[in-house]
């Protein structure tokens, strides 16, 4: 059986390496995306997967999304939640609207697309949904009070939705990340790379995109059917939780 999975943040980073890596299992990916046209058209372009633009922090948005995609591709068998923001700063100069863009983003979006798949997923018996959290998640980070608490919430909401599904056929899960050689990090100073991030992963390189997607494509899988509400860590050792 040809299975149907929901990529937020699909195009582009972790979430691209994501959306190839379930693709190559032969399922049918749909790749959810906020606001690059470019980067998406491109991305549809070079691999085949249908994207789909709707605001993940938005619940009327994502029950019109979710509606569309199962009209157009099927119901949806598994869902990764990986869409995320950063809106970096010190608590003391962060305003309300750099704490609600984060949390909107990559939690309460978590929220919004697991209510809206989770009642088909219940009747077929069957669901994955896999959340993107953080290294920053479990340990924290200077100036990202909003990042690490969403990521943190992920984790929560991960445990609460694994016990409430169990029984369903349905898992839920989490991974989190460490530093991935994403564009984002990249565009990192080589310096601070070399003297601030890459002393601290005992492994002594950054991590690959394809590496998460692996990681998801294993939760995804039937072999992985007693694995639930767990958390994943894939960060090269810089955390042991």
């Amino acid at each position: 059986m040809t299975r149907i999975a929901l990529v937020t943040g699909g195009a582009r980073g972790i979430g691209r390496a994501i959306s190839l890596a379930l693709k190559d299992t032969g399922a049918t990916v749909a790749a959810n995306y906020g606001g690059n046209d470019a980067a998406a058209k491109a991305f549809k372009t070079e691999t085949g997967i249908p994207v789909f633009k709707f605001d993940v922090g938005d619940f009327d948005a994502c029950k019109e999304g979710i509606a569309t995609i199962e009209a157009e591709i099927g119901a949806i068998d598994i869902l990764v939640n990986n869409a995320g923001i950063t809106r970096d700063k010190p608590l003391h100069k962060m305003d309300p609207e750099h704490w609600q863009a984060v949390i909107d983003t990559n939690l309460t979006s978590a929220f919004n697309l697991t209510r809206g798949v989770i009642d088909g997923m219940r009747e077929r018996g069957f669901g994955r949904i896999i959340s993107i959290s953080s290294i920053n998640g479990q340990k924290g980070q200077f100036g990202q009070a909003n990042y690490a608490a969403a990521k943190a919430g992920l984790i929560g909401f991960t445990k609460a939705v694994a016990l409430e599904t169990a029984s369903k056929g349905i898992t839920v899960n989490a991974i989190a990340p460490g530093y991935i050689a994403t564009e984002m990090v990249k565009a990192v100073p080589e310096k601070i790379i070399n003297t601030k991030i890459l002393p601290f992963i005992p492994v002594g390189r950054l991590g690959e995109p394809e590496e998460i997607g692996r990681c998801v494509v294993f939760l995804a899988s039937d072999d992985a059917g007693f694995i639930t509400g767990s958390t994943l860590t894939a960060n090269g050792g810089q955390y042991m939780a």
